[in-house]
């Protein structure tokens, strides 16, 4: 078991360090060069006059090819972490935060490529793929400890919902990471104009069909999570720190899809519900440090 548990760890690495080359090349692929034009005119009067101007021009498509190609490495080596950790400890690994955000590394990498294959769009790699390498710094930075796979605690020892519930909450995190990086770039391209990016309203499209998987998602968590809750607790919903932020994510979201579906909503007003979403699902990954709660065993 020692021997998988640091093979797992070695993939993770390696992972790490694709995923970081992937960011890069996707950055430059998306923020593209900086060029300065110069024209000459000559004057009637034997002067001639120099002109500079600075702009933004699309990079080639190689550092996007590249960033594609290293972004399935780092999902390969993440599954692989993923699986020789689960062959280690006989379960999937998502029993505390290192195992948590080592699943969540993998899914958001191979969600994002699944997405980009459907649309044909790399540009969301420079937001989402260094989302993924900011959680593979935080687990590096996480205690040697929680690398050891340990015997879960009695509240943990329910196989079939532990797995059901924190793989929704994955998933759901994953997706909506998708339409963060859709929302933020239809505010750039709607503002800017900048024309090798994607249009505003593919973007739109992508975040609305990003939240179309995590919504659902997220309300089996909530669900599930009841049901664990009675069973291990006794009470269905304590308002647990955890707990309430996740069902404020939640609600965020539906005022999204609400908004949408039944008030027309598109837009700049749909992309600022979709950051607010977002930040709500960052508080919800890590409130439990500041709140504590339930939820607070094994830095879950």
């Amino acid at each position: 078991m020692e021997a998988l548990v640091k093979l797992s760890f070695y993939s993770f690495a390696a992972s790490s360090i694709a995923l970081g080359a992937a960011a890069f090349c996707y950055l430059i692929y998306t923020l593209g060069r900086v060029r300065v034009r110069q024209a000459t005119m000559a004057t009637t009067t034997g002067f001639t006059l120099v002109g500079r101007s600075v702009e933004l021009a699309p990079e080639a498509l190689g550092p996007g090819r590249f960033g594609t190609m290293l972004a399935w490495f780092g999902a390969l080596f993440a599954g692989l972490a993923v699986l020789l950790r689960s062959l280690a400890a006989g379960r999937l690994p998502l029993a505390n935060m290192y195992e948590f955000s080592l699943t969540f590394i993998f899914l958001v990498t191979l969600v994002y490529l699944l997405f980009e294959r459907a649309y044909g769009v790399r540009q969301l790699g420079a937001i989402v793929v260094p989302i993924a390498i900011g959680m593979a710094i935080y687990v590096w930075s996480l205690p040697v400890e929680l690398r050891e796979v340990d015997a879960l605690i009695p509240a943990l020892q329910n196989r079939p919902l532990m797995t059901a519930h924190v793989s929704m909450a994955i998933l759901a995190y994953a997706t909506f990471a998708v339409s963060f990086a859709a929302a933020i770039l239809y505010l750039i391209a709607n503002k800017r104009q900048i024309a090798w990016l994607p249009s505003a309203d593919m973007l739109d499209d992508i975040g609305y069909r990003a939240v179309t998987i995590g919504f659902p998602a997220l309300a089996l968590v909530l669900i599930l999570g009841s049901v664990w809750a009675y069973r291990a607790w006794g009470t269905y919903w304590n308002w647990d720190p955890k707990e309430t932020s996740a069902l404020f994510t939640w609600l965020v979201y539906g005022v999204y899809l609400h908004t949408r579906s039944l008030r027309g909503w598109r837009g700049t007003r749909s992309a600022v519900i979709l950051l607010l979403g977002f930040a709500a699902v960052v508080f919800t990954y890590f409130g439990n440090y500041v709140f504590g709660g339930l939820h607070a065993y094994g830095g879950v």
